[in-house]
């Protein structure tokens, strides 16, 4: 997509959002007037079931910000939407927010700044608090402090929803071209210089995120198995004690034989290790298998996402 001079970008993700649109739409319309009418808006529908895409383009005609609705032919997930997002979108500068508007709107406002100022390349949110359910709140502090500790130790606490990048960072992250892979890793892995803005998470208004258990479960096994050999090392280090304790059991189990304290065989003992050593071994088999899996995905070269449609407007409602 050829650069538009002076343009700013927004990419906003939409999956099951129909009901959020209109709140949406009079965001976008503000954040648009504050902007002096230099954004520009990319709506990718990711396979959505429910009525958004049609919604959203019946509304084309009465934006008053340039606008551009990209269809998924299917569900490809969120991080590959932000992606197609990306590679839609003419603005020098880039920003990504989600459509349930549970992050402030007013917030790309200050990503913007901060990247016009030339001293930073990626600017990312960074929640310092947040008004979901318990078990919503504890299940994504769970994810992220495991995130954090293993994958990434330079994201947040909180974990990362939104974030803006200069043209150079989109460039080279539409370089990576890697299956089940986590974008959020990939803006880290990259480098560049960052900034962070913290911000509260409002609750949900309308609707059910579809960012589900499984849905982050999935997400976190991608980012581990695609930017960490913790699994590896793990099954490694497990592997070296199961020896070592073996060992040790095999020389107790011999003086004990010489030394008459054992007069029968050990059905239990050889039936448990057997049993023991068996599962670590499926165990070690499918940490490899996931590897090789991933590997085998990148080299099949499919495409990430597939497009079925884009519709347009000039914003001139």
């Amino acid at each position: 997509m050829a650069v538009v001079p002076g343009r700013l970008s927004l990419i906003v993700p939409v999956y099951r959002n129909e009901e959020n649109l209109p709140a949406l739409i009079q965001a976008l319309h503000d954040l648009s007037d504050r902007t002096g009418g230099r954004l520009e808006v990319v709506f990718t529908i990711d396979g959505s079931p429910d009525r958004s895409g049609e919604r959203l383009a019946s509304l084309l005609p009465t934006l008053r910000f340039p606008a551009r609705v990209v269809f998924h032919s299917r569900n490809f997930g969120s991080f590959t939407a932000i992606r197609t997002g990306m590679e839609m979108a003419s603005g020098e500068l880039l920003a990504v927010m989600a459509a349930d508007l549970q992050e402030p709107p007013e917030l790309v406002l200050q990503f913007f700044e901060i990247l016009e100022t030339g001293e930073t390349d990626v600017v990312f949110g960074q929640r310092d608090s947040r008004r979901d359910g318990r078990v919503s709140m504890l299940l994504s502090t769970a994810f992220w402090s495991f995130y954090r500790r293993f994958i990434v130790r330079d994201i947040p606490p909180g974990g990362v929803d939104m974030f803006a990048c200069t043209r150079q960072v989109r460039d080279v992250i539409l370089s990576i071209e890697e299956p089940n892979s986590s974008l959020v890793a990939q803006l880290f892995w990259v480098g560049f210089r960052r900034s962070f803005v913290p911000y509260a998470r409002r609750p949900r208004a309308v609707g059910e995120s579809g960012w589900s258990l499984s849905r982050r479960f999935r997400y976190m096994l991608d980012s581990i198995f695609s930017y960490s050999d913790l699994p590896i090392l793990l099954v490694l280090w497990i592997g070296v004690a199961g020896v070592a304790l073996s060992l040790l059991f095999a020389m107790v189990v011999i003086i004990s034989r010489l030394a008459g304290f054992i007069d029968e065989r050990g059905y239990s003992t050889i039936v448990l290790m057997i049993t023991f050593f068996g599962s670590l071994s499926l165990a070690v088999q499918g940490v490899i298998g996931s590897y090789l899996w991933r590997t085998f995905e990148n080299t099949k070269q499919r495409p990430l996402r597939i497009i079925s449609g884009v519709i347009e407007s000039d914003g001139q409602a």
